[in-house]
């Protein structure tokens, strides 16, 4: 009896044990697969770059969410081996006093793409109809005439020649939740969670009814929103720039290699200059 029961415990530890490393295997295998594809798209959107410079194409791109979605990561992954002088990313503070009583729209006005660029909005003049109504930074009025002036703004932008994309990216109140403790635990990622992410946390649902209401209000023909579910943040990444891609009709441009030609020769003269400089310390040796 003991000799079978031994026996079972035994396969039952080999099972599991095997059982573990399977899963490690499909972890590294999908790690290494997002990887390979990341970086696939990341040569296309090099691509993407040089045609807009050689077009003079100009491009919105607005990425709007739940706090702790993944909105950063996504931006992060999209412009990481691109000029940012060729991609520029807008993520505006608290409007000024003076901005206050301007015109609404009128500090992102300044911000759309000259030819050749592309404007990447971290939040944008979404912040309307999203935190500002639900922390009362607006008044109810307000925040519904930006509902009923958006979709002509962005018809004009549009009509203009500029491309416009608009993604909102959504996450479960449980993933959200994870992430914020994550946030708390780590001193790397405190710096992410702040005062108006715990008031996104605590009042959840006033945020739903809010973006409930500016997704539907402002979806349209000319400027239509487009959703990436977030709780799988690689899987967003690979599925939203895709999109990105797929909706730009780019094409590629052929890359003519330079001929870098011939160093000039050292001059006869020349003395290594034997002034003090400030060298950075080697702190790899030791």
């Amino acid at each position: 009896m003991n000799k079978g029961y031994d026996t079972n415990i035994e396969d039952a530890v080999a099972e599991a044990k095997r059982k573990d490393k399977d899963k490690d295997k499909d972890k590294k295998k999908r790690s290494w697969n997002y990887e390979k594809e990341l970086l696939r798209l990341q040569v296309e959107i090099a691509h993407l770059q040089a045609w807009v410079k050689k077009s003079g194409a100009r491009i919105v791109i607005i990425f709007e969410g739940r706090d702790a979605a993944g909105k950063g990561g996504m931006i992060k992954r999209i412009t990481e081996k691109v000029s940012p002088r060729v991609f520029r990313v807008i993520a505006l503070p608290a409007p000024t006093d003076r901005e206050k009583s301007q015109i609404y729209m009128q500090r992102y006005i300044t911000y759309l793409p000259a030819a050749g660029e592309i404007v990447i909005f971290d939040r944008s003049w979404y912040n309307r109809p999203g935190v500002d109504r639900v922390m009362g930074f607006c008044s109810e009025k307000k925040a519904e005439r930006f509902l009923e002036l958006a979709p002509r703004f962005e018809a004009a932008i549009v009509e203009s020649g500029i491309i416009l994309l608009k993604y909102f990216l959504t996450v479960s109140e449980e993933e959200q939740e994870r992430r914020f403790k994550r946030r708390i635990d780590d001193p790397l990622r405190q710096w992410k969670l702040s005062p108006m992410d715990v008031e996104s946390y605590q009042r959840w649902w006033d945020y739903t009814k809010a973006y409930d209401a500016m997704l539907r209000m402002t979806d349209s023909n000319h400027a239509p929103w487009w959703i990436v579910p977030s709780d799988d943040k690689k899987q967003a990444r690979i599925n939203c720039i895709s999109h990105i891609l797929q909706s730009i009709p780019y094409e590629r441009v052929k890359f003519e290699a330079p001929d870098l030609g011939k160093r000039q020769k050292r001059p006869g003269g020349y003395v290594e200059d034997q002034s003090v400089r400030h060298v950075v310390p080697d702190v790899t040796a030791r």
